[in-house]
């Protein structure tokens, strides 16, 4: 066997040995935690999925989700009782306000933006030409309630 092919060997075990020996040495009673294959994601209203990690938003207390926008998935003016914090993980997020839902109006929010959606402020957003992902905090319940000015 060629030198490097046992140097490529020998570091893929070494990588698989050291991730299991890591979440094998954490304690579950201080650590949990999900990696990103295991994330269950659901289908969400319109164009975007959905994935709960911490808390129920449809009922009240915290709650971490994360949303996945598909291209060309907008919501339409909305707002939500709460006050809703939100990190930009993937792809240009694009958020208008008001209740006239106009698409070429919305801000762009390129990934590593901080945004927050102050509770019933009316808003909309999605994505355009790609697939945008946010990790949303908030307090529930996060009901949506449309406000769309025709």
């Amino acid at each position: 066997m060629h030198a490097l092919t046992h140097l490529f060997l020998g570091v893929a075990a070494s990588a698989i040995t050291f991730t299991s020996a890591m979440a094998a040495d954490l304690n579950p009673a201080a650590v949990t935690f999900t990696l990103p294959d295991k994330i269950e994601w659901k289908q969400g209203s319109g164009r975007n999925q959905q994935a709960i990690l911490a808390g129920d938003p449809s009922k009240p207390g915290i709650y971490v989700v994360m949303v996945k926008w598909l291209p060309g998935g907008m919501s339409r003016p909305h707002f939500h009782p709460n006050d809703r914090f939100i990190t930009v993980l993937k792809g240009t997020w694009w958020v208008g306000t008001g209740a006239k839902f106009d698409p070429n109006s919305t801000v762009p929010m390129p990934a590593g933006t901080f945004v927050t959606h102050f509770g019933k402020q009316v808003h909309y957003d999605g994505a355009k030409d790609e697939e945008t992902v946010l990790l949303i905090t908030g307090e529930g319940p996060a009901t949506s309630t449309p406000a769309e000015q025709k």
